[in-house]
């Protein structure tokens, strides 16, 4: 049976805030009765005693009730009456019972403050309802901005993830109209190798559609998918086309957005390797450098000349789309970079931060 909202309130994490809230309650307490104690002359001792009492008593049943009335967010106040009446209550509670334990500790009659002057009763009576007040609407206003923030997270969040799914639909609809237009060719000009390149093409939808479709998976799946792509491109290229994958087991498990590295073999096989007329290589490796994972895609092919202002793939779908997916989940900690490879043709490095 799973827990009530209520229940799920009484978390680690927001006893501690409710600890917090008692911690700094009794320092606004005993700023008050050192103020008190000053101005009227009187013993500190009793003041703290009954101050301390007043406020922790107050602050145990409001927030204690704040929890059990606050429902699915604990950082978010009860609302309408029922937050109105747990102040008064909080507060009724913090006077009787604090008086009663100050009464007790100084020896004096049980709720003395009943025989006090008209006068007196309604300035004890005032001070103690401004501070119960005072001190619940500024926990009350740092509870609201908390849950505001949390919201406005969440709302933040969720656009991303819409915006990497949008993305990611962008994606495989690119990836299947290039393949099914390498397959046309094959039917004309080889027959056999456009069935083994079918058969390819389906053992890999059938692997893609049949996963869930989550906004990240490990890294390895990430090259297992990578894998199954390019297993399906050597049909169609045969020798033309050599590859490699290096994955250190450390970096398996990291989470990566899916169809991250896909583009960027497009890339490297439709402007490097196809124009060359022995093909090339494409390796793929990562690594760990630090606190950040570089992985990159170099290839063999023709190269760019970075000096004459190409924009191979600079301006292409897939890197601008790959550049927008790192945008959109990493912001400014991720990076993307083109560069000509030192052995001949082109080396594209993606940087992201590693989860703490």
């Amino acid at each position: 049976m799973s827990a009530t909202p209520a229940a799920r309130n009484f978390s680690p994490e927001n006893l501690r805030h409710v600890l917090r809230h008692g911690i700094s309650t009794a320092g606004f307490c005993c700023v008050i009765a050192l103020g008190m104690a000053v101005s009227s002359r009187d013993p500190w001792a009793p003041r703290f005693v009954y101050s301390l009492s007043i406020g922790l008593i107050s602050w145990l049943v409001i927030d204690i009730g704040r929890l059990l009335l606050a429902g699915r967010s604990a950082k978010r106040w009860p609302q309408g009456w029922r937050g109105v009446l747990l102040v008064i209550v909080g507060i009724a509670a913090g006077f009787l019972g604090g008086n009663a334990i100050g009464d007790a500790w100084t020896g004096k009659p049980l709720l003395e403050f009943m025989s006090f002057s008209r006068d007196k009763f309604a300035s004890t009576v005032l001070m103690t309802v401004a501070a119960g007040v005072v001190i619940c609407y500024y926990y009350y206003s740092l509870g609201k901005s908390k849950y505001l923030e949390g919201e406005i997270a969440m709302a933040q969040r969720d656009a991303a993830d819409a915006r990497l799914k949008l993305l990611e639909t962008q994606l495989e609809p690119h990836m299947l109209f290039n393949t099914l237009a390498n397959l046309r060719v094959l039917i004309a000009t080889d027959p056999p190798r456009a069935v083994a390149m079918l058969d390819r093409l389906n053992s890999y939808l059938r692997v893609t559609l049949s996963g869930s479709r989550s906004l990240a998976h490990p890294l390895s799946a990430e090259f297992q998918r990578l894998g199954d792509y390019l297993e399906l491109m050597s049909v169609r290229m045969g020798p033309r086309l050599a590859y490699r994958l290096e994955l250190p087991e450390d970096l398996r498990d990291v989470p990566v957005p899916p169809l991250l590295l896909q583009p960027l073999v497009e890339n490297a096989i439709r402007h490097g390797l196809e124009p060359k007329v022995e093909g090339g290589e494409i390796a793929v490796g990562a690594r760990r450098e630090g606190r950040r994972l570089s992985i990159e895609v170099r290839d063999t092919g023709v190269g760019i000349d970075l000096q004459a202002g190409t924009t191979r793939p600079e301006g292409g779908f897939g890197l601008s789309q790959v550049r927008e997916r790192l945008a959109t989940a990493y912001g400014e900690q991720s990076g993307l970079r083109l560069a000509a490879n030192p052995a001949g043709g082109t080396c594209v490095t993606i940087d992201l931060p590693l989860p703490a």
